[in-house]
């Protein structure tokens, strides 16, 4: 590592955030906090030469690895019944816990886009150089799972 202030003052400003983030693609905290660690052990072996962009470049690296790690169903640990508490801007718990399982509903690159678009308020451009996709693919995700997660709702008990 170069130079191992700028890592720790980004870790510091970012990792929940990120944590936040994983979450919310993968929907396990433990998961979430698993590939954020090893990014950021990434990120710390392989610094990249110009820092200026290296928030894309974690975002990008946090999807893959969540992405990778779907695709090995055997190595994931199992579900609980019920979530650790998690912080959230509404009251209303069940609420939150219908808008968290309508998400994991999405399939994975829908739930990637609607998350770093609506959760982490990137722009259309940002989102595209994260997932290394079209902007207009991003478009279109962005309005099929937000349409997708609209009528899950819209289906959803109160």
């Amino acid at each position: 590592m170069r130079d191992e202030a700028q890592y720790r003052e980004y870790v510091g400003a970012r990792a929940p955030a990120l944590r936040r983030t994983a979450y919310l693609l993968c929907g396990d905290w433990h998961r979430a906090e698993d590939a954020v660690q090893a990014v950021l052990i990434a990120l710390y072996v392989h610094p990249p030469k110009s820092w200026e962009a290296v928030d894309s470049w974690v975002r990008t690296a946090l999807v893959r690895r969540l992405i990778d790690e779907s695709r090995r169903p055997w190595r994931r640990e199992r579900f609980v019944e019920e979530l650790p508490e998690t912080p959230w801007t509404h009251d209303d718990p069940g609420e939150r816990m219908a808008v968290l399982d309508a998400l994991r509903t999405l399939p994975n690159r829908q739930r990637a886009v609607v998350v770093l678009r609506f959760w982490d308020d990137l722009s259309v451009r940002d989102t595209a150089a994260a997932l290394n996709i079209s902007e207009g693919t991003v478009k279109s995700h962005s309005a099929r799972g937000l349409a997708a997660l609209r009528l899950s709702l819209e289906r959803t008990p109160s």
